[in-house]
């Protein structure tokens, strides 16, 4: 049986991968998967009746809650390493310009979402993880679409797309919360 620190560490090093691997996979699926691919644009899904987001926004709405639990279990530094990690391997996948759009954008949002996750990271998981990830989705959303596209068109059907993924992850979260109470796992 692995102690609570040991297991803090390779509980961290599984979501530091997963999150590092949201860059690439959003930049991917922007390119490729989608219900209706735009001629020197993005692929696009429908996230609601009659709105369409960029198909990435699959991955980093995941990606939001990911850095949150890599920056609970191995640390704020981590965090911002699984940024240029996953920047590394977009570029091996997609144009230089959405490798520059989406890393700029993810710094940025993550940097503003940590602000907000740091310090309600004590008071609750599930209530840390939902404020920051919304504060980040907006600024990733604004900063991307802007520097990717040169439009906030898409805005509307990027931040619904996104929170519909945070949304998802809130009973993961809690589960891991609870998991964290009965295995005495402290955050960093």
């Amino acid at each position: 049986m692995h102690s609570p620190e040991t297991r803090r560490r390779i509980e961290g090093a599984v979501f530091l991968v997963a999150f590092a691997c949201t860059i690439p996979l959003a930049n991917w699926l922007i390119g490729n998967v989608g219900t209706v691919c735009v001629p020197d644009g993005p692929c696009l899904i429908p996230v609601a009746p009659g709105i369409l987001a960029p198909s990435g926004v699959l991955a980093i709405g995941a990606a939001l809650v990911l850095r949150d639990l890599v920056q609970r279990r191995l640390g704020l530094i981590w965090s911002f390493a699984a940024i240029a990690i996953g920047a590394i391997l977009s570029s091996f996948l997609a144009p230089p310009a959405l490798v520059f759009a989406s890393t700029v954008a993810f710094a940025l949002s993550e940097t503003a979402d940590l602000l907000v996750y740091t310090p309600l990271q004590r008071r609750g998981l599930v209530l840390a993880a939902t404020a920051s990830s919304v504060v980040g989705l907006i600024i990733d959303s604004v900063v991307f679409l802007t520097l990717a596209f040169g439009s906030l068109d898409l805005l509307p059907g990027q931040v619904l797309g996104k929170f519909w993924m945070v949304l998802l992850a809130l009973p993961v979260l809690a589960w891991i919360r609870s998991r964290e109470r009965r295995m005495g796992l402290q955050p960093v």
